[in-house]
C-alpha cells in the first residue's frame, strides 16, 4: 500500500482531525481515507487537481462490502500545487464537517454510523506534514 498510514490513533465522534501538507508541483490528486480498515471506509475525500477527468473538483465517497457508494462533488477547490493547506475534519454521528484553508466547508454523512474510526490514510501526491486529533 502506498501513501502514508497513521497508525494507534483513533478518531471519535466529537473530536477534530487536523491535517497539514503540500500537494506536489506536479500533483494531480491525492486522498484522505477514514475509517475502519482500507475495505472500509466511513470518508474518502479525493481533491482533484485534473485526474478522473475532473478538475479542480474534490470528490468524496465511502467504500463499504467491497464497492463505492454515491459520489459527492464539490465545486470549491481551496488548493494549490506547492501551496501548503490546513484541512480540519469535525466527526459526529451524523457526518463529517470538512473545513478548508479558505474558510468554506462541505458536510459529507457519517454513512457508517460508527463513533470511532481508527484507520486513517493518505495518499497521492501531497507531502503531510502534520496530523492532530483533538
Amino acid at each position: 500500500m502506498d501513501g502514508v498510514l497513521v497508525k494507534n490513533m483513533s478518531f471519535k465522534v466529537g473530536q477534530t482531525l487536523t491535517i497539514t501538507g503540500v500537494p506536489k508541483a506536479d500533483s494531480t490528486n491525492f486522498a484522505i481515507n477514514i475509517g475502519h480498515s482500507a475495505e472500509d471506509i466511513a470518508l474518502h475525500m479525493n481533491p482533484r487537481f485534473d485526474a478522473h477527468g475532473d478538475q479542480r473538483t474534490i470528490v468524496c465517497n465511502s467504500f463499504q462490502g467491497g464497492s463505492w457508494c454515491e459520489e459527492l462533488r464539490e465545486s470549491i477547490f481551496p488548493f494549490n500545487q506547492n501551496e501548503d493547506f490546513q484541512i480540519k475534519i469535525t466527526f459526529t454521528n451524523e457526518d463529517f464537517l470538512v473545513s478548508f484553508p479558505d474558510g468554506s466547508q462541505m458536510h459529507f454523512p457519517n454513512r457508517h454510523g460508527a463513533e470511532k474510526y481508527k484507520y486513517i490514510h493518505f495518499e497521492g501526491e501531497a507531502r503531510i506534514h502534520g496530523v492532530e486529533i483533538k
